[in-house]
Parts: C-alpha cells; sequence; structure tokens
C-alpha cells in the first residue's frame, strides 16, 4: 500500500488513538499457574514506553517490551525491573509471545521513528522483523527481516500469534500482511489483502491469537473489526460481527475457546467478546474501563488477565519530563 511517513505524522496518529503498535497479545502457553497475583504491579523506568506483555510461569515474573529502547525487560511483582535481552537490531520492541513449550521468546520489531534512540533513516517506518529469544538465558537464537519480502512498502511488525505447530504468525500494521515464520525461520506471506488496509500513515492490521480450532483472530485498528483467518485457506477470511465498535482494537487474547478479549487505547477499555457459533459472530460479555492510560495488551497468568498501562499518548505527545512509572494491572470485569 503507498504509505508516507513523517515523525509529525505518527504523533498525530498516535494521540487520534489509531496507533496499535502493539502490540501484543498471548495465549494460553499451557505452564502451570502462577499464584494469585497482585491487582497493579507498578515499574519505574523513565522514558522506557513498553508496548508489549508476557508473563513468564516459570519464573513468575513479565517480560516487556521497550518502544524507545528496544531491549526487553523483566518485571516482578515488587516493581524491579532489569534487562532480559537486547541486541543492537532491536530498533523498537513492540508485541512479544512466549512461547514457553519450546522455550522461545518471540518480538515484533519495528522501527516508529524519532522517538527511538535507534532509528534510522533506512528504517524508520518500514522495518519488520522477528526476533527470537531464547526464554531461560536470553541469547537471541533468530532474527528474520519480513520487510524484504515486500521491499518498497511501509512496514510496522505488531503483535505475534505461535500454532500448535510452531509456526509464528506476525502482522504488520503499515502494509495488509500477516507473515508466517516456521520454527526452522523460512518466512513467508501468509496473507495479504488490501480488504486489511488502514488510510496511509495510519494502523491497520495488529492484535493476533491462534484458535485451536485451526483459525487465526486478528484485529483490525481503523475498521474497529475482528476478523477470522482459517489457517488451511487464509483467503476465506471474515469479519467476526459484532455490534460492538472496537475502533483502536491493540493487543487480544483468547481467554477460551468461546472468549476474546480486546484491547481499544482509543477508547480505553478492555472487552470481552463471547461468541458461541466458532467466532462467526461475537457479543460483548463485559468491559473493564482503565482511564487515560493508553492500554496495550493483555497476557495471561494462571486464571487471571493483566493488561499493560503503556502512556504512549504521552509519548508522542512530546510530554516532558516523560512517564517513569508504568503498571500492568488485574482486568476485572
Amino acid at each position: 500500500m503507498t504509505y508516507s511517513f513523517s515523525p509529525r505524522a505518527f504523533s498525530a496518529l498516535l494521540l487520534s488513538g489509531l496507533l496499535s503498535v502493539a502490540s501484543s497479545c498471548s495465549e494460553d502457553n499451557g505452564a502451570l499457574p502462577s499464584p494469585v497475583g497482585p491487582n497493579t504491579i507498578t515499574f519505574t523506568q523513565p522514558a522506557l514506553y513498553p508496548e508489549g506483555v508476557q508473563y513468564n510461569d516459570k519464573t513468575n515474573n513479565f517480560f516487556v517490551s521497550s518502544l524507545t529502547r528496544g531491549a526487553i525487560g523483566q518485571v516482578q511483582d515488587n516493581g524491579n525491573y532489569r534487562v532480559f535481552a537486547d541486541d543492537a537490531r532491536l530498533v523498537s520492541t513492540i508485541g512479544l509471545h512466549l512461547d514457553a513449550g519450546r522455550k522461545r521468546l518471540l518480538a515484533a520489531v519495528s522501527d516508529p521513528g524519532a522517538n527511538s534512540s535507534r532509528s534510522t533513516a533506512a528504517t524508520a517506518g518500514q522495518l519488520a522483523a522477528l526476533a527470537i529469544f531464547n526464554s531461560d538465558n536470553s541469547k537471541l537464537d533468530t532474527f528474520v527481516n519480513l520487510g524484504a519480502l515486500r521491499p518498497g512498502q511501509g512496514h510496522f511488525a505488531n503483535d505475534i500469534a505461535v500454532d500448535a505447530q510452531g509456526n509464528a504468525y506476525i502482522t504488520d500494521s503499515f502494509s495488509p500482511i500477516i507473515y508466517k515464520v516456521d520454527l526452522r525461520g523460512n518466512a513467508s506471506v501468509f496473507l495479504e489483502s488490501s480488504q486489511l488496509a488502514a488510510p496511509a500513515g495510519a494502523f491497520g492490521l495488529n492484535g493476533i491469537a491462534y484458535h485451536p480450532d485451526g483459525y487465526l483472530l486478528v484485529a483490525q485498528s481503523t475498521q474497529g473489526v475482528v476478523y477470522k483467518v482459517p489457517l488451511s485457506n487464509p483467503a476465506a477470511f471474515s469479519p467476526v460481527a459484532s455490534a460492538q465498535n472496537l475502533e483502536g482494537a491493540d493487543g487480544i487474547l483468547l481467554q477460551d475457546n468461546r472468549t476474546l478479549l480486546v484491547v481499544s487505547n482509543s477508547q480505553s477499555t478492555v472487552f470481552r467478546l463471547t461468541s458461541s457459533d466458532n467466532f462467526a459472530s461475537a457479543t460483548v460479555g463485559g468491559n473493564f474501563a482503565t482511564g487515560n492510560v493508553f492500554p496495550t495488551t493483555l497476557t495471561r497468568r494462571g486464571p487471571e488477565t493483566y493488561v499493560l498501562y503503556a502512556y504512549l499518548s504521552a509519548l508522542f505527545g512530546g510530554q516532558n519530563p516523560p512517564v517513569s512509572d508504568f503498571s500492568i494491572n488485574k482486568v476485572r470485569f
């Protein structure tokens, strides 16, 4: 799709609530549930601006990404933050996905422009990559340049889902593409359609989740729609019929086979959608208001769900001093 990028346009996009960086959603990774956690975990890291979050049952802490620094951090319940993994190629880390059974932490890598300390003219608004770390020792095992599959287009890798075979699916917010990366690191375009495109400069495809019945659920932010994409025939994708406007949809999380949680940062709400027809349609079964904190995405912690308060509107609004305190909050309907 045609795309023109500038830091000023990017800032306006965020402030209008169309930003969906992020992403990142998570599914149940099969690990044993952790003890009940606190309602709020606050961590202090000036100007970190995390976008993605995942809970690690093995270590009882959270992974968080960083739009500004690129490094992936770990956060304990007491708010202690430390860097888990870093690499010069991590311009900005967006959505995260913990594939616990395979000891993999997957990160979507992009370049949002001047607000990343590692941004370059060659990559701003054009970078889409997947970084795969060993979740036990933080070693970077694989780095895949997804944007190279469609050179000359705008790119922004946003969120990640993993199927039962270990294939990763990554959304591109600046091109109407879902990429697929197999366990050997081979990348391909899984789905590309102009029906999924956003207006130039806006964020389109965003949160993504794998359903064990053999399809993906994918949020399109500007349309305010969740799409169902069959793995066996991705071109047969269809919107999940719902009366709820999901404009600003960012991270999504499949809570169980009939329940999908959707974060809308522009509406400052986590919506709970329920389906009785395998997500041909869905109805709203509850919502959780976050307040003006620019919520981005969700993660599961045993039977509980947490949402990240990222304050990205402050970042791109030029707030000075920058936000220092970020939080991961229990979702309560």
